[in-house]
């Protein structure tokens, strides 16, 4: 029987970030990867003259040493520093983004029902869901105009499922104050201002993890199947390993599952995200890095434009579908005709000619975090680490991060163990 140390279970960027960090000799951790390559979701195609990712992948960096660590391991001017441009499309409309504190920028009937609606919201009722916490905050006229509509798109179910905090940091919030100084002072920034994207895509941050490590480390194609966590054994699809931990990012629901942890399927749902990136015969009229899609009589809620990334001469958009959990995507050649038409009624395609696309579905893409998920993972996870196993990232961790966040909860938890 094989042993190792560490048996890190996924070649995205935390188990690649783990195998970093970690302070043991090679000879005492290894990596199982199901796929036939490494990224995880992280990965890019490369087609026709275009560079699409599996979907939008831009990296967020505060800290700067993480930063530097994956920069290092790349060449030299090879990573462009973007200012963001985000905008919102309401009814033909473009709002700048976030919409709650650009009200002031609608047609005048909508922006004097949200601001009625903000002033006079319901601020003292009773909170117990992220639907309640945006009408409190918001009021209904900024809620069911945008952050209802577009996050019910975006997660596929009804928003009063969600806990409060389902976004955590990553929501805009913003008072009544923030709201009404930016009429005149506009300040639209976010904690993704500004970010970094490599010119060859975002799998240039897989290859500068994978820069230092040994390839003999890593087994592709095998599949973790099952933890016996008494034993300390983890059976895959080839072999058993005999570990002292295991350092899992693969969806906690299926850890638990390989683990034989008794536990409620119901307690984790998430959705689907179908993506097709689409390359075009010559540019569009717009000039954001992406845009939101409120409006449910379109099939996609979010909209993304490398081009005006990497300043190319032709259109390269990548479209966000959310499905969910148990739908079946379908037709794919039916689903590309919908979402052209649908570019093409919303005013970022005119007579455009598609030259070139590729499509994806991504399956978990956004998990639901609910007060019954965060009691159960924090019940879970804290039993399993007692046996050695150690769930994170953001479909390990069952929450909402950035992948910046997965580097540093991968390297918190190598120095932990060392």
């Amino acid at each position: 029987m094989d042993s190792t140390r560490f048996l890190i279970v996924g070649s995205g960027v935390t188990g690649l970030a783990f195998a970093n960090f970690t302070e043991a000799s090679t000879d005492q951790w290894m990596v199982l990867e199901k796929d036939t390559e490494p990224g995880g979701y992280c990965k890019t195609v490369a087609q026709d003259g275009f560079v699409w990712d599996y979907s939008g992948h831009f990296f967020h960096f505060r800290n700067k040493d993480i930063e530097r660590y994956l920069c290092d391991r790349m060449d030299a001017d090879e990573v462009d520093t973007v200012v963001k441009r985000s905008g919102v499309l309401y009814q033909g409309t473009r709002v700048d983004f976030p919409f709650q504190k650009n009200i002031h920028q609608l047609p005048q009937p909508d922006f004097i029902d949200c601001l009625h609606d903000l002033y006079f919201r319901d601020a003292d009722r009773d909170i117990r869901s992220f639907e309640d916490m945006l009408y409190a905050r918001f009021g209904r006229g900024i809620a069911e105009r945008f952050l209802i509509p577009y996050n019910e798109k975006l997660y596929a179910c009804p928003m009063n499922r969600l806990d409060v905090d389902a976004m955590g940091r990553f929501f805009p919030y913003a008072d009544v104050d923030d709201i009404i100084r930016n009429f005149k002072r506009p300040d639209n920034q976010s904690y993704n201002a500004t970010f970094t994207y490599p010119r060859r895509g975002a799998i240039r941050y897989i290859d500068a993890l994978l820069h230092d490590l040994p390839d003999a480390n890593i087994h592709y194609g095998e599949a973790l199947t099952g933890i016996d966590v008494d034993r300390r054994i983890a059976t895959t699809t080839k072999r058993e390993i005999q570990y002292e931990h295991v350092i899992s990012s693969m969806p906690f629901d299926k850890l638990l599952r390989a683990a034989a942890v008794e536990h409620d399927p119901a307690v984790y749902t998430w959705n689907k995200v179908l993506i097709f990136n689409l390359g075009f015969d010559r540019k569009g009229a717009y000039e954001d890095h992406w845009l939101y899609i409120p409006e449910r009589e379109y099939c996609f809620y979010r909209v993304g434009f490398y081009d005006n990334i990497f300043h190319t001469d032709r259109m390269s958009l990548y479209v966000e579908i959310g499905l969910e959990r148990d739908a079946d995507p379908g037709d794919t050649q039916q689903w590309l005709d919908r979402v052209l038409g649908d570019l093409k009624k919303i005013g970022i395609c005119e007579d455009h000619k598609l030259v070139s696309w590729h499509s994806v579905v991504l399956d978990p893409a956004y998990v639901h975090i609910t007060q019954a998920s965060r009691a159960d993972f924090a019940l879970k996870s804290a039993a399993l680490r007692d046996k050695g196993v150690h769930s994170l990232g953001r479909y390990g961790g069952w929450t909402y991060c950035s992948i910046e966040d997965n580097m540093l909860e991968a390297r918190a938890l190598a120095a932990e163990l060392a």
